[in-house]
């Protein structure tokens, strides 16, 4: 199950990046959470309504926001963890920034049930069992 897994993650990083709310729907399950600690984005989005909220939340506040794959990898039969280097401009500041994380996806039949966005990647290898 796990490369499948990794897939369906691949498939929604894809779609995160060209902005398919429909594409990244159809790799969650409908009690889909997505927990995440970035202003001007952060707390819990749930289900398929917080999703779409999400994805309007990063237009709003970095309207080219990019996640950059740079590492994934299924751990046992039902998470991947990814790697990525986020990059975006702030919409009112104008600023660019890039941000390095790391995201724990958790997996039911086959769908993203959780995903935990961390900015302290240290952090997401020990929420996985792992060290680095």
């Amino acid at each position: 199950m796990s490369q499948e897994n990794v897939e369906v993650v691949e498939r929604a990083i894809a779609a995160v990046n060209a902005r398919d709310i429909e594409a990244y729907l159809a790799c969650c399950a409908e009690d889909i959470a997505l927990h995440t600690p970035f202003a001007p984005v952060s707390g819990v989005y749930e289900g398929p309504a917080g999703i779409r909220r999400f994805f309007a939340d990063v237009e709003d506040a970095a309207p080219n926001f990019r996640v950059n794959l740079e590492r994934i990898q299924g751990i046992g039969a039902n998470q991947v963890l990814t790697f990525m280097n986020v990059t975006a401009t702030g919409r009112a500041s104008g600023l660019p920034s890039e941000s390095p994380t790391a995201n724990v996806y958790e997996l039911a039949n086959g769908k993203i049930r959780r995903l935990h966005i961390f900015a302290d990647r240290q952090q997401a290898l020990e929420a996985v069992g792992l060290r680095e």
